[in-house]
């Protein structure tokens, strides 16, 4: 009866086609259950249709489900991972890492994993042990209407970064980001805007000669890429470049936004002499920094997109606070 919700592509269609039923719950009993079988996808096939089922559930509701948002993502090795997370950005269910092949593409099994729910926490993982899955040709699809969630999302480039440095940023990993994604409110600010995505770039050397020490450039200066280092070559000779990794980026990078995705990202380079301050002024830049890089993006996206930004910023100005605090 339900089987047109895999042929409906359009998202528009498929809301019509749902909400055209009289009896909601029985589409919603359905689609749950639907779920959570090919929340144990073994292929592209199955992988596909979970995204389909939330997309469905995300317009007709979860009922007593933990609403959850299919994302495919890339791998550190760069190929495709596929995931469910909740709107704390924890991962359910089963969490794989797919192999490229001539044929298609397949489930690398010794690379993934499966997490826990409790929706089903008698389930258990799809495979067990290592080997590749059926391989098919296909095209592995993502969630196009995300879930209500924290829209700023704080990422880092590159692990390294100096000693004065890690435990400010494990604050960051460990406090800052659980205490955004719970007390943001993002059913509040509308649906316009998934993600800011506020990705961290810190100067580092580790002692085993690899080092990268960012210089930050003239705002006034308007540098683009090609520009950096002919201007760096004004500033230092080659070997002290070369002896102390220097690299002249700009402080902040503005990507677009995307509307289908709901994302912009925006990069922010901290120097050498950022990790020499106390660690409470360096959670206190940081923030100056978050601020400063969401306010000049929404600034752009105010005018375009129906969201209320400012209750969003003010949210993320009381936490920031907050955290510095600590």
């Amino acid at each position: 009866m339900f089987s047109q919700i895999y042929e409906i592509d359009n998202l528009q269609q498929l809301q019509e086609y749902l909400m055209g039923f009289s009896d909601s719950e029985r589409v919603r009993t359905y689609l749950s259950a639907e779920f959570l079988k090919y929340s144990r996808y073994r292929n592209a096939t199955e992988w596909n249709r979970a995204v389909r089922l939330c997309e469905c559930l995300s317009i007709i509701g979860w009922g007593h489900l933990e609403p959850l948002e299919a994302i495919k993502g890339t791998y550190f090795n760069g190929n495709p991972n596929t995931f469910f997370i909740n709107r704390n950005a924890e991962v359910r269910f089963w969490d794989a890492v797919w192999s490229k092949r001539k044929e298609g593409i397949a489930i690398d099994f010794g690379a993934s994993s499966f997490r826990g729910s409790p929706d089903a926490p008698s389930m258990k993982s799809p495979m067990a042990g290592d080997g590749i899955g059926e391989i098919q040709p296909m095209k592995l699809n993502s969630q196009r209407n995300w879930i209500p969630k924290n829209p700023i999302c704080i990422t880092r480039g590159l692990a390294n970064c100096y000693e004065n440095s890690k435990s400010v940023i494990e604050s960051m990993e460990q406090e800052l980001k659980p205490a955004l994604n719970q007390r943001m409110r993002p059913e509040l600010y509308g649906n316009a805007i998934n993600r800011i995505i506020l990705n961290c770039s810190f100067s580092f050397y580790d002692n085993y000669h690899c080092k990268t020490n960012y210089v930050i450039a003239d705002d006034s200066l308007g540098l683009k890429q090609k520009d950096f280092y002919p201007a760096l070559l004004g500033m230092f000779s080659k070997k002290e470049i070369e002896d102390n990794g220097y690299y002249l980026r700009n402080r902040f990078t503005y990507g677009p936004f995307r509307s289908d995705t709901g994302m912009t990202r925006i990069g922010i380079v901290l120097e050498k002499e950022f990790s020499e301050q106390p660690h409470l002024r360096q959670k206190q830049v940081l923030s100056e920094y978050f601020l400063h890089a969401v306010n000049r993006c929404t600034s752009r996206l105010c005018k375009k997109v129906d969201y209320d930004f400012k209750l969003m910023q003010t949210d993320f100005a009381a936490i920031l606070e907050e955290w510095c605090e600590k």
